[in-house]
């Protein structure tokens, strides 16, 4: 299996997945021209031109954050519980770190005016609120179990601070355990991050 990422981008939640899950895979690159580590135009490999992007060893392709992670919990049969409201609540968790909190780092990660990045603040602020009451004192995002939503939540929280926005001070402590957390220690690494 290949990822395609950026480094510290939200590729790296799938990256903390595939470790944590102890899939095999190779890491590829991308330049600013589109350009994959191997050579290849990734517009050809992905049109949607961004990641994360996964492509099997048969060539299929998959795509967006939550799917790439729901598939790497099916296929390693960790990560996400097999049934009950544990796993919808993981699915839940997912969708809402990518639409609220995901969806509202653009104005920071691009040039757009003050007034755009106050509003987002204020829906990070909010979004956190909210993950930082569904953990409680748990060790990890849901329960005492890691999930792929705690994958996405450490990129998340990563990337809180180009927001300006402090975090909740659970979340701050949860973040803390994570980095030293094996598979985070090695991801970033990975990635030159380390």
């Amino acid at each position: 299996m290949n990822l395609f990422y950026y480094p510290a981008a939200c590729s790296l939640a799938d990256h903390i997945a595939l470790v944590e899950a102890g899939l095999s895979y190779k890491l590829l690159s991308i330049d600013h021209e589109k350009k994959t580590e191997d050579g290849r135009d990734f517009l050809s490999i992905n049109p949607k031109g961004y990641i994360p992007t996964l492509e099997m060893d048969d060539g299929t392709i998959l795509t967006e954050n939550q799917t790439i992670l729901t598939y790497i919990a099916e296929r390693s049969g960790k990560l996400l519980p097999k049934d009950g409201l544990l796993r919808w609540r993981t699915l839940e968790a997912l969708a809402f770190m990518s639409s609220e909190i995901h969806g509202n780092y653009n104005p920071f990660f691009r040039d757009y005016p003050e007034p755009e990045k106050v509003r987002a603040r204020e829906k990070l602020r909010k979004a956190f609120a909210i993950l930082s009451g569904q953990m409680g004192d748990q060790s990890f995002l849901l329960s005492d179990e890691v999930t792929i939503a705690d994958c996405y939540l450490f990129w998340a929280l990563m990337a809180a601070p180009r927001s300006g926005i402090e975090l909740p001070e659970n979340l701050g402590n949860y973040f803390d355990r994570m980095k030293v957390r094996p598979s985070v220690i090695r991801a970033l690494a990975e990635e030159g991050l380390g």
